[in-house]
């Protein structure tokens, strides 16, 4: 696999264009500044606390009362007594907080030339090079999985001179002494504090003053950070500090951490041929390129926005750490944009897209892992609380505090975010088909989320069971009286996920052998859950009822879960494939995908679609309206969502097996040449193939285990096996795979 090179010519000029290193507990942004270099640091859990976030007593009753209207027709009414008599209800989460910024005053301050600011997404590691007057510098950071450690190289062809200091709000401690700089830190309310701590070693003199270490002659400067809070140590600056008066070596320390990085980055590969001379560009000027002509192509830039994808994943979401928020693991305010928070109505969902078919799914255990811990038993308390049910339930955002409660107004009123994050451990049991990690790790959460909407449903005067009051994220619609209108009953949205949480939770309880009354419960459930309908634009209903959209281009195209991330809408729902496609059109007409996620989300659906014209239509469309000079995705301003959302899009055309079935290149266009490897199917196989024109011509396939798999490739009739021909039936070949054992087939047409 080569080196793929994220290249820039240029320093930030604004934190949203640094270069991001991280190992899932720690970010540091680079800014690869000439005069005075500037590094945010972010530790995941330096994140402020609010209390009391719990309802008053009488909010069961008033969310009773709002649903007898909505049962009664009364929907204005019902949403504006909601509106008017819960607006005290609602609560708000405290943000992720930065960790604080270090400063790199260099005493040379004349011009830079031949300048390079690149990022090895291989290796995880971040450069920045030029010269002054004659003096190379080199900068070389990367942050330690291992060792829990930032560290940051400074390489001189001559003696150079430079001064280091730090900077946050609410500093309660800042002080040098030798060659360590020592602060401590408060969160904006004061509920939880850290310490930041940094050392020097250098072949120069390191001298502290003040509250500043100064670095006088030095060829080599190591700084090396460590973030520790009270969330994690009780005694947070020992802590902190004790691992730093260990003796690092940084050589060891970085060959350990490239072989732990590229270890999972390297599993898997995308690599669509392109233009070599576009790859020596900057990326800054490679979108530049494709904004300026609507005809210019640059292939390679999809290839390294896929590897950015992962990158941004492995360096937010590892074992051990908590799972990637709305910015990874990195910002640069006391308060980030919506509390850098864990947003679970597509948000936190769309962080983990790619991971599975990437063949990275070891970085959802942090995910699984704040399910089970954070949100499993926040929701338990939740349920019980707001809403006198058993089981679990998150709303629409959470924090690491375990919150799980409607926030912010109405529109909070929204109960599947929690169910929605149950299709992920189903996913990950599809593609891993890991049966200790179903029974042990993913069985409990899925029946909470199961019991609590067996116990939280009611039952219409139709015979229908209904969720609500809830809403379609985060759309309106026009009610009776012509005014918008948030809240309803059972939106399309709910109903697909309540619906594919039911079914998969009767198929693992099959899988496990287990034969339990809930089981019983959720069969009868199923038969009252409103089916999926057409409305008279011949669109996908979102709502219960055929009502107009208030913003018929909104960003949200909630109902569209359905096609993806479920699959609950295929090529098998003839009618229901025709029916989202006209919605995914009126989205567009009207000005839908405006913001990068929802962009994203296009690329997705496009793709299930199986219109590689509209999908890379989508692609270029992310690039050129979305994506910031260092590959960020924007909002805006900065989500991460976008790049994950954007990089699973990508993946989505050149591989699906949610039908059961293979199938290769279902959505690209005929311009696209290249190859793949190591991505993973559904049932546990591993795929790589190479594709000419938009047409597979080899693929291979290694399984863990014995197994039988249909592949379709795009086209193709005939396959070849070691010679043999075997003429597929609908382009369709059945293959019989040996564990750990490769099958190469050749593809005719």
């Amino acid at each position: 696999m080569k080196d793929y090179i994220l290249h820039l010519e240029n320093s930030a000029d604004k934190w949203e264009n640094c270069t991001p290193v991280g190992n899932g507990f720690m970010g540091l942004s680079v800014f690869g500044r000439t005069d005075t270099e500037l590094f945010v640091l972010n530790e995941e859990t330096v994140w402020d606390e609010k209390s009391e976030m719990k309802p008053a007593g009488d909010f069961k009753e008033k969310i009773d009362y709002i649903r007898s209207l909505f049962l009664q027709g009364k929907n204005f009414e019902a949403a504006k007594w909601a509106e008017d008599n819960l607006e005290n209800y609602f609560n708000y989460i405290a943000s992720f907080e930065v960790a604080g910024r270090i400063n790199v005053e260099f005493d040379d301050k004349s011009k830079a030339k031949s300048y390079k600011r690149d990022l090895n997404l291989n290796k995880g590691i971040a450069t920045v090079s030029y010269t002054k007057k004659d003096v190379q510098t080199v900068e070389e950071c990367f942050v330690s999985y291992k060792e829990k450690l930032m560290a940051i190289k400074f390489s001189f062809s001559a003696p150079s001179s430079f001064t280091l200091s730090y900077d946050r709000d609410l500093v309660t401690e800042n002080s040098a002494v030798g060659n360590k700089l020592v602060a401590c830190c408060d969160t904006a309310n004061k509920t939880h504090a850290f310490c930041v701590a940094a050392k020097i070693v250098s072949d120069g003199d390191v001298i502290a003053q003040n509250d500043k270490l100064r670095v006088e002659n030095a060829g080599e400067a190591i700084i090396y950070i460590n973030i520790v809070t009270d969330n994690r140590e009780k005694n947070f600056r020992a802590a902190c500090l004790e691992k730093l008066n260990e003796e690092l070596d940084y050589e060891a320390m970085k060959a350990e951490h490239i072989a732990d990085f590229s270890s999972v980055m390297e599993r898997s590969d995308v690599c669509f041929e392109g233009d070599a001379e576009l790859e020596k560009l900057p990326v800054d000027k490679r979108l530049a390129r494709l904004k300026k002509d609507d005809k210019a192509a640059d292939y390679g830039l999809m290839s390294l926005y896929w590897q950015f994808g992962k990158y941004l994943l492995v360096s937010s979401s590892r074992p051990g750490t908590l799972p990637a928020n709305l910015q990874g693991v990195w910002g640069e305010r006391m308060q980030n944009p919506w509390n850098a928070d864990y947003h679970t109505n597509i948000n936190l969902q769309m962080n983990y897209w790619q991971a599975e078919q990437a063949n990275i799914s070891e970085c959802t255990k942090a995910l699984f892992d704040y399910m089970n811990t954070n949100l499993l038993e926040g929701g338990r308390k939740a349920a019980m609380d707001y809403y006198g049910c058993k089981g679990t339930v998150t709303h629409h955002l959470s924090d690491i505090y375990g919150f799980n409660g409607p926030a912010d107004g109405v529109w909070g009123l929204w109960p599947v975010g929690g169910a929605w994050l149950a299709f992920h451990m189903w996913e990950h049991f599809l593609y891993t088909r890991d049966i200790q990690f179903l029974k042990k790790e993913a069985y409990e959460y899925i029946k909470a989320c199961v019991d609590f909407f067996l116990d939280y449903m009611v039952e219409d005067d139709k015979g229908r069971l209904l969720t609500g009051p809830s809403a379609s994220p985060e759309n309106d619609y026009i009610g009776a009286d012509g005014k918008p209108v948030t809240m309803c009953m059972a939106p399309t949205m709910d109903n697909q996920i309540v619906r594919g949480l039911f079914d998969f939770y009767l198929e693992a309880e099959k899988i496990l052998g287990m034969e339990t009354e809930t089981a019983t419960q959720v069969g009868v459930a199923l038969k009252k859950i409103p089916e999926m309908q057409v409305g008279k634009y011949g669109q996908l209903m979102e709502w219960i009822e055929d009502y107009e959209e208030d913003d018929p281009g909104h960003r949200h195209i909630s109902h569209a879960f359905g096609l993806y991330p479920a699959a609950q809408i295929t090529r098998d729902t003839p009618e229901l494939y025709k029916a989202i496609r006209v919605t995914i059109d009126r989205r567009l007409a009207n000005g839908g995908g405006h913001t990068g996620w929802s962009r994203a989300w296009l690329i997705n659906l496009f793709a299930r679609l199986r219109d590689g014209n509209g999908a890379y239509e989508n692609v270029r469309l992310l690039f050129t309206r979305s994506t910031l000079p260092n590959l960020f995705d924007t909002h805006p301003p900065f989500q991460i969502d976008g790049n994950f959302g954007g990089a699973a899009g990508i993946g989505e055309m050149l591989m699906q097996s949610h039908e059961s079935v293979i199938s290769l290149l279902p959505a690209v266009t005929d311009s696209l040449s290249g190859s793949f490897t190591g991505l993973k199917a559904r049932g546990n196989v591993e795929v790589s193939a190479a594709f000419k024109n938009g047409k597979v011509s080899e693929y291979t396939l290694v399984s863990a285990c014995d197994t039988t798999v249909k592949v379709e490739a795009a086209g193709g009739k005939v396959a070849e096996i070691n010679g043999s021909i075997i003429n597929t039936e609908n382009g369709i070949a059945e293959l019989e795979l040996k564990a750990a054992t490769p099958l190469t087939v050749k593809v005719m047409y």
